[in-house]
C-alpha cells in the first residue's frame, strides 16, 4: 500500500506551499513539487496563450481546472484570447468538460479533433464568435509529440480529398476563421498534408496518483490519452504543467514503470476529490476498466431496437474474416461490442482509438473504456497503428451518405460534431462498414415473427444525392481497394464503382416503399436482393457458438 503523504512525512503541505525539501547526501537537494490549488492553478493562465487539455472524450479530463478556470474569467475577464488545442475533445454534451470554456472572450481560436461531447464551443465555432479549425484527431495526437521534438508539423496522407484538405475547406470551421494552416505538399512523388507545429504554453492534465517529486501514475484512470505528449510538448515549449491527480504519497512509493508523466516534466499538483474526478462522466469508477478486477458475469440482453438489430448483423460481417482485429466507432457502433459479449462471439479483438485493446467496449458518456482489456496504449501509439492499415475491419457511424458512397458525420447545419479520428479510420482501415438507421428523427419500429415492421418513419432522410460536408470520400477510398458496405436496420447496401447497390433487405420491408422513396441517393437494386437473416428480427438470442462465428463465410 502507497504511503499517503501526511503518514509518510508527518504534516501534509498547505495548498500553496512548497513540500520541504529532500536531501540526498550534502551535494544534491530535490525540490518537491509544489501543491496549489485549482484557483492559483488559473491564475497562471496568461492572455493570448495557447493551452492543451487531458482526456478522451468522456474519460480523464481535469474538471477542477477548466472549472476554476472559467470561475477566474467569470470574476475577472481574465485570461482572455485563448487558444485550445485538444484531440478527442472533452465533455459530457452538457456542462462539463470543455463545455465550462464555452464564454466568448475567453477563447479565441480552438483546433479539435472531437467536438460533439463539447457542443458549446462547436456553436461558439459556427456563430464566429471564435476561430475554428477542425483536425483529425490522430494527426492532433501525433503533433502533440511533434511539438515535443522540436519538429515543424506532422506529414500525413490523413484527410486527402475530404474537408480537411486546403482544396476543399481546409479544416475550417464558422465565419470568423480565414486563415490557412494545412497546405498540400508532394513528398517522394506522393501527395500529403503538411499540419504545422506551434507553441502550446500551458497543459492541464489528470493522473490518479502523484509522488512528491511530481510522478504521475494513471492506474485509475480508464485509459492514457495524450498525456505524456502533451507535457513533454508544453514542457520544451518552456511552459506550465499543471496535473489534477487524487492522491499525494510518499518519494519511492509509486513503480517507475508505472509512471505514465514523469516528474520532470511536471510543475504544479493540484489535489482533487473523488467528486471531482470521475472516471468517466458515466461512472464514478469500474475497476473492470482499468484491470484492477474482471467482470465475468453474463450480460443482461438489451432490448430490441434499431441500434441492436444493426449490431447483430454487423456480427455476421466479423464471421467472414479469420479473427480479425476490429475498430468500433461512437455512436450505433457501440452497440456491437454489447451484441458481441450477448452472443458469446468472441473470435475477434475490438479496439477503440482511446488506445485501449480488447476487452468490451463501453457505450454512452464512458466511451473511450473497456472492461475487461487486453492492453491499453497512448492514444497516439493506437494511431500508429491504424494509420498504417493495422485495423482489418472498422465499424463508424454515418450521418448522411450520398449517390456516390460519399459520408458526412462531421457537420449538419447547425450542429458541429467534429471528425475525430474517423478519417484516420477510415482511410486506413482494410474494410470500412458503415453503421446507422436507414432514417433518423421519431424512427419506432416493431418486431413480429421474426420481420421488422415501420411503425413510424423517420423525419429525416440519411441516404442523399449530395452530402454537404465530405468526411469520407468513397472514390479515395475505393482507390486503394477498400471494400466499403452499409449497414442498417432495413437494409444492406454495398458500394460497387461509385454505386450504390441495395444487396440486402429485412424481411417484411417494401423496397420501394420503405427504401427507394425513403431516399433521395441513386440507389441500384441488386438482380437478387437477398433477406436479412430473420433471427436478427428475434426477441431471443441468435443461438450461435464461438466456432460459428469463426468459420461462417
Amino acid at each position: 500500500m502507497m504511503g499517503a503523504l501526511n503518514s509518510g512525512f508527518g504534516v501534509q503541505a498547505a495548498p500553496g506551499a512548497p513540500l520541504a525539501a529532500a536531501s540526498f547526501g550534502s551535494d544534491y537537494v530535490m525540490e518537491p513539487k509544489r501543491v496549489i490549488t485549482a484557483s492559483q492553478a488559473a491564475a497562471l493562465v496568461p492572455d493570448n496563450c495557447t493551452i492543451t487539455t487531458g482526456g478522451f472524450g468522456s474519460c480523464g479530463h481535469p474538471d477542477l481546472l477548466t472549472e476554476a478556470l472559467a470561475a477566474r474569467f467569470a470574476a475577472t475577464a481574465q485570461p482572455s484570447d485563448l487558444t485550445l488545442v485538444f484531440a478527442a475533445g472533452q465533455g459530457d454534451k452538457a456542462s462539463r468538460g470543455l463545455n465550462q470554456l464555452a464564454v466568448k472572450g475567453l477563447l479565441k481560436k480552438v483546433i479539435g479533433g472531437y467536438w460533439a461531447l463539447a457542443p458549446s464551443i462547436g456553436q461558439m465555432a459556427l456563430r464566429g464568435e471564435i476561430q475554428a479549425h477542425n483536425w483529425p484527431q490522430g494527426v492532433i495526437s501525433h503533433l502533440f509529440r511533434s511539438i515535443a521534438g522540436g519538429k515543424s508539423g506532422v506529414l500525413s496522407g490523413i484527410g486527402l480529398h475530404t474537408f480537411i484538405d486546403p482544396r476543399q475547406e481546409g479544416g475550417k470551421v464558422g465565419p470568423a476563421t480565414t486563415e490557412e494552416l494545412i497546405s498540400v505538399v508532394n513528398v517522394g512523388g506522393r501527395e500529403e498534408l503538411f499540419y504545422p507545429s506551434m507553441p502550446i504554453n500551458v497543459a492541464f492534465l489528470r493522473g490518479s496518483r502523484a509522488d512528491v517529486d511530481g510522478n504521475i501514475s494513471m492506474e485509475d484512470e480508464a485509459n492514457f490519452q495524450d498525456s505524456l505528449a502533451q507535457a513533454q510538448a508544453v514542457h520544451n515549449c518552456g511552459g506550465i504543467v499543471i496535473v489534477q491527480v487524487m492522491e499525494l504519497v510518499d518519494r519511492n512509493s509509486l513503480d517507475p514503470q508505472a509512471i505514465r508523466i514523469p516528474g520532470i516534466f511536471v510543475d504544479y499538483l493540484v489535489l482533487s476529490t473523488p467528486d471531482t474526478h470521475w472516471q468517466t462522466y458515466g461512472e464514478v469508477r469500474n475497476n473492470t476498466y482499468t484491470g484492477r478486477s474482471r467482470s465475468d458475469t453474463a450480460v443482461t440482453p438489451l432490448p430490441l431496437c434499431a441500434k441492436k438489430i444493426v449490431a447483430r448483423r454487423a456480427l455476421y460481417e466479423i464471421a467472414r474474416y479469420n479473427a480479425p482485429i476490429v475498430n468500433l466507432g461512437i455512436g450505433t457502433p457501440e452497440y456491437i461490442a454489447r451484441v458481441a459479449s450477448e452472443e458469446r462471439c468472441s473470435a475477434h479483438v475490438l479496439t477503440v482509438e482511446s488506445g485501449v485493446i480488447g476487452g468490451t467496449p463501453a457505450r454512452g458518456l464512458s466511451f473511450g473504456a473497456s472492461s475487461n482489456p487486453q492492453a491499453i496504449l497512448d492514444q497516439a501509439s493506437q494511431f500508429d497503428f491504424y494509420d498504417g492499415g493495422g485495423i482489418d475491419l472498422a465499424f463508424l457511424r454515418f450521418g448522411h451518405a450520398d449517390s456516390r458512397g460519399n459520408v458526412n458525420i462531421s457537420r449538419f447545419g447547425g450542429r458541429l460534431n467534429g471528425v475525430g479520428g474517423f478519417i484516420n479510420i477510415s482511410q486506413s482501415a482494410k474494410r470500412v462498414v458503415f453503421c446507422g438507421t436507414f432514417t433518423a428523427g421519431g424512427l419506432e419500429l416493431g418486431f413480429e415473427a421474426g420481420q421488422l415492421i415501420i411503425e413510424r418513419e423517420g423525419d429525416i432522410t440519411k441516404f442523399i444525392q449530395a452530402v454537404e460536408h465530405m468526411s469520407f470520400n468513397a472514390a479515395h477510398a475505393q482507390s486503394r481497394n477498400c471494400p466499403i458496405l452499409f449497414i442498417t436496420e432495413r437494409a444492406v447496401l454495398v458500394l460497387k464503382d461509385g454505386r450504390l447497390i441495395l444487396k440486402e433487405v429485412a424481411p417484411g420491408i417494401d423496397i420501394e416503399r420503405d427504401i427507394l422513396a425513403r431516399s433521395t441517393a441513386d440507389i441500384i437494386v441488386a438482380d437478387h436482393v437477398e433477406l436479412m437473416p430473420a433471427s436478427i428480427f428475434l426477441h431471443q438470442p441468435l443461438s450461435v457458438t464461438d466456432k460459428y462465428w469463426r468459420s461462417r463465410d
